[in-house]
């Protein structure tokens, strides 16, 4: 059975008090607009989430709400502290945990740039995909039974976005 990821790095965030506590910090407005371009992207495709596993970041949130502002139908959202931070390990461990065939994971570099490495069994070529940058998206597709079965390097490629190339 198809299961289907969608790895998301946080859109571009703003830097502008450094009273803020990082995981405080919110998008700026690029990283606002890169959500919204994200999600008519995803939407365009059919890459619909059915499940949402999200930092708790405020920009990871905000990042989905820009993303799930441009599908036609709600994803249930799961906040998850561990993601904040976190490395590969802890990022597949909470993806085992994922209920649904279509789901999305939202967090932060340099854990999932790293993840999105593990998870490839052939990396894509754009010259991107090794920075990881800000508001990176990942398809990947995995024929397992579900998301429990999730292992590295087994992970096919569907697709590859940044901002910068939807502008």
């Amino acid at each position: 059975m198809t299961h289907r990821l969608i790895l998301t790095r946080h859109a571009k965030s703003s830097y502008d008090d450094p009273s803020w506590a990082d995981i405080d910090r919110p998008l700026n407005a690029r990283g606002l607009r890169s959500a919204k371009q994200l999600g008519q992207w995803l939407n365009s495709r059919g890459d619909i989430p059915d499940e949402v596993l999200c930092s708790t970041a405020n920009r990871t949130q905000q990042t989905w709400a820009g993303i799930a502002a441009e599908m036609p139908q709600h994803a249930e959202l799961r906040l998850i502290p561990a993601l904040y931070q976190a490395g590969p390990e802890a990022l597949l461990t909470v993806l085992q945990s994922a209920t649904y065939r279509m789901v999305m994971l939202l967090a932060h570099n340099p854990g999932i740039g790293a993840f999105a490495e593990a998870l490839c069994a052939r990396q894509p070529l754009d010259p991107e995909f090794t920075h990881y940058p800000t508001g990176a998206t990942l398809v990947l597709e995995f024929d397992i039974a579900s998301w429990a079965d999730a292992q590295v390097g087994t992970g096919q490629v569907i697709d590859f976005i940044t901002p910068r190339s939807l502008e």
